[in-house]
């Protein structure tokens, strides 16, 4: 053991450092009554303040001061833990290591990221040509010594001579969306707030269409609007609002209480011909499901209205990519094929029925992507979780496959207006690269690969599969050095997320080395809920099927310790978001099984999640405690209902951001406050730590002196936990 306890009271010591027991929570009682069911919860006051049911979770004194405390505490823990230093220093040289975007390439110009050295931020870059010299457009270091602000996106326009891109501080997410003049690197004194993304620009790169919130305080206010550069943005001409439900659905003979449901959905989205003659738009009535029209936008510029000629509506499916040619569209989509297809639309006659197939649903591979070439359509294909990808052309005629570097993940950055792409390529066990290819020739030549200081040639990866709870064979990635032995003693390290149709496909994390090298392992579950088999494998694992997901988990933990790789005590789990949902689920369920879990910015208190922020969005994944079919259903499994007194339970770490506009720390600070009221685990051996981030969100632009301490807190945390020497 490496703690133990002291003859102190509320103390524990573990190695040479003393650290305090975790602050205790005042239980409050409040009962809340669904559907004839009372649910008593004790620490709803970590909450924080509703009593405005459009803005609830505002933080409150009281709920601060319990914060700070159980801060105190998680960093006295992790912050004391033997080797920490060391380890500190390895990842930061490993975080040294470039990070380089997939080129982009508009007109002549070639745009790309690149984060090197101690840089917290990715500065941004542009070419005159491939080989052309490299200028700096964009330093986000500079702008914010803090390193707080992040370039969130850059989309530049036809010809590469305009940069519009976004910034957003602290993880918050919102983006305000900013002009350059490329040329002269002038900041122009265009500003646009408001969560914004640029959806397209228009052919003379005037002026664009955007995407943004008309509140920051209402999730579900999404806009679209057009911009003309030089003015002031309380002048853009709006297309059409989220909140304008009867614009989408006038003539649908749905009623208010369908309509109000559909307005917290993801809500609209919109795509637009280069030439501006076309605007696709849709809107999602799911996770996996959206409806679509075409209209006429060069008719709503001459001062018109945008009048919308439905596409499809009321089915299953969405739609990826879209490249519009004249008066044609062709469109990666799911309608009429779970697995995937590339139809041909006539947005002159673009109802479902006259869609034509260019490359039909392949009976085994799932199409995840698809680029347009000159002349060359590129479908990327999972096949067992591992990309693919094939060549047509516009009429549908196979041209082969792209040949890969190797088994793993890949994706293209392909223009239309030339064969040239760039490839980037990644592995467990191989650094990701970039590679620029002819899509015509299948030439292939090496333009980015960074000098990692690991040995990638020690590290084995295999894919297995195993057995589910109900016989459904799921498949794992599982990595580790070449000279393990499989005798139950390896600390293990098992990932899981099992949601929103997103595949878990390899790739390279320099920051596992030090746990490779130190004789860990780490499995990726390709779980039901996620895409890496098509549709039917998304909805196999949401709504009244999400127990599927945590079976999914469960078995796989059981193949890793069956099979000689680890043990219960050696074995540990990790997820975020979704995953973070699946691994306290996983605890609560089934304490016997682990060592340890990490929750990241997770959803846990499943009666209550839409509440919150922006989570009504989930509802189509999860459903709802409002509805009395699907309250049966998420009760039995909501981690935050289902902790139970005097369960030993596993070493817990919960982290949250305080400026998440995803998931609201509430859950994790409901579920910290009740397994350590709860658990019979000894807290000096077994604690339960909150770690909530005040200068942080979900996850996206993190700093790099935060990634460092992040990283670390959960890597010690675990290899204290499932006993690997920390020293």
């Amino acid at each position: 053991m490496i703690a133990r306890m002291s003859a102190v009271v509320g103390v524990a010591v573990v190695g040479s450092w003393a650290v305090a027991g975790p602050p205790a929570t005042e239980q409050r009682p409040v009962t809340d009554l669904y559907h004839g069911v009372e649910i008593v919860d004790p620490f709803q006051w970590l909450e924080g303040d509703n009593s405005d049911p459009a803005n609830m979770g505002r933080m409150t004194e009281e709920v601060a001061a319990w914060t700070d405390a159980q801060n105190a505490y998680t960093r006295s823990v992790l912050d004391g833990l033997p080797g920490r230093g060391a380890l500190e220093a390895r990842i930061s040289e490993l975080l040294e290591v470039p990070a380089i975007g997939t080129p982009r390439v508009f007109g002549n110009r070639y745009f790309y990221s690149r984060r090197e050295g101690t840089q917290n931020q990715s500065l941004h870059y542009m070419r005159e040509g491939l080989d052309g010299d490299e200028r700096l457009l964009l330093d986000p270091n500079r702008i914010d010594p803090t390193g707080l602000t992040t370039i969130s996106w850059t989309s530049p326009n036809r010809d590469g001579s305009m940069l519009a891109f976004g910034m957003y501080r602290a993880g918050d997410e919102n983006s305000t969306l900013y002009l350059m003049d490329v040329d002269s690197g002038t900041w122009l004194a265009d500003e646009i707030p408001g969560k914004v993304s640029l959806t397209a620009w228009d052919p003379d790169g005037k002026g664009f269409v955007y995407r943004a919130l008309e509140s920051l305080d209402d999730p579900y206010s999404g806009i679209y609007r057009h911009h003309v550069i030089g003015t002031h943005h309380t002048q853009d001409r709006v297309l059409f609002r989220q909140r304008d439900i009867g614009f989408f659905y006038g003539d649908a003979g749905y009623d208010d209480a369908r309509l109000q449901r559909l307005k917290t959905t993801w809500g609209p989205s919109a795509s637009v011909s280069d030439d501006g003659r076309w605007i696709v738009v849709g809107y999602w009535t799911g996770t996996s499901s959206m409806d679509l029209w075409a209209a006429d936008l060069a008719a709503w510029r001459r001062g018109g209205e945008l009048e919308l000629v439905e596409m499809v509506r009321g089915q299953s499916g969405r739609v990826g990519g879209i490249h519009f040619s004249g008066d044609r569209a062709y469109m990666q989509t799911s309608f009429g094929a779970a697995n995937g297809r590339v139809v041909e639309v006539d947005l002159t006659n673009p109802g479902i029925s006259a869609w034509k197939d260019v490359i039909a649903e392949h009976d085994e591979l799932v199409l995840s992507g698809a680029s347009f070439a000159r002349g060359i359509i590129a479908a990327n294909y999972l096949e067992n979780a591992r990309t693919r990808i094939s060549l047509f052309g516009y009429d549908g005629a196979r041209k082969g496959d792209l040949e890969l570097p190797g088994i793993g993940s890949a994706a293209l950055s392909a223009s239309d207006d030339r064969t040239e792409a760039f490839l980037a390529f990644s592995s467990f066990n191989m650094p990701r690269s970039i590679y620029r290819v002819d899509l015509a020739t299948g030439g292939r030549s090496l333009w980015a690969r960074p000098d990692v200081p690991v040995d990638p040639s020690r590290i084995v990866v295999r894919q297995v599969w195993y057995s589910s709870k109900d016989g459904t064979e799921v498949p794992m990635f599982v990595v580790h050095r070449d000279d393990i032995e499989l005798d139950g003693s390896n600390p293990t390290i098992l990932y899981g997320y099992g949601g929103f149709n997103i595949s878990q496909t390899p790739g390279f994390n320099s920051t596992m080395y030090p746990w490779f090298e130190r004789g860990g392992v780490y499995a990726v579950a390709n779980l039901r809920g996620g895409g890496e088999f098509g549709k039917a494998w998304h909805e196999a694992g949401m709504l009244e099927n999400k127990q599927n997901v945590f079976d999914d988990f469960i078995a796989a933990a059981e193949f890793l310790i069956r099979e000689g790789y680890t043990s219960p005590r050696r074995l540990g789990i990790v997820g975020g978001s979704n995953g973070g949902l699946l691994t306290g689920a996983a605890v609560v369920q089934r304490p016997d099984l682990f060592a340890a879990a990490i929750s990241a910015v997770p959803l846990l208190d499943m009666l209550r999640f839409e509440k919150f922020l922006m989570a009504r969005y989930w509802v189509p994944e999860y459903g709802t405690a409002e509805d009395p079919e699907q309250f049966g259903f998420i009760r039995a499994y909501s981690p935050y209902h289902n902790i139970r007194p005097g369960v030993k339970y596993p070493a817990v770490l919960l982290t949250a951001g305080e400026n998440d506009a995803r998931t609201h720390p509430l859950h994790a600070r409901k579920m910290g406050a009740a397994l350590q009221a709860a658990t019979a685990s000894d807290p000096d051996e077994r604690p339960v730590l909150v770690w909530v981030d005040r200068d942080s969100g979900h996850g996206a632009g993190k700093p790099r002196h935060i990634q460092i301490r992040d990283i670390a807190d959960q890597r010690l945390f675990m290899m204290w936990q499932l006993g690997m020497e920390m020293e």
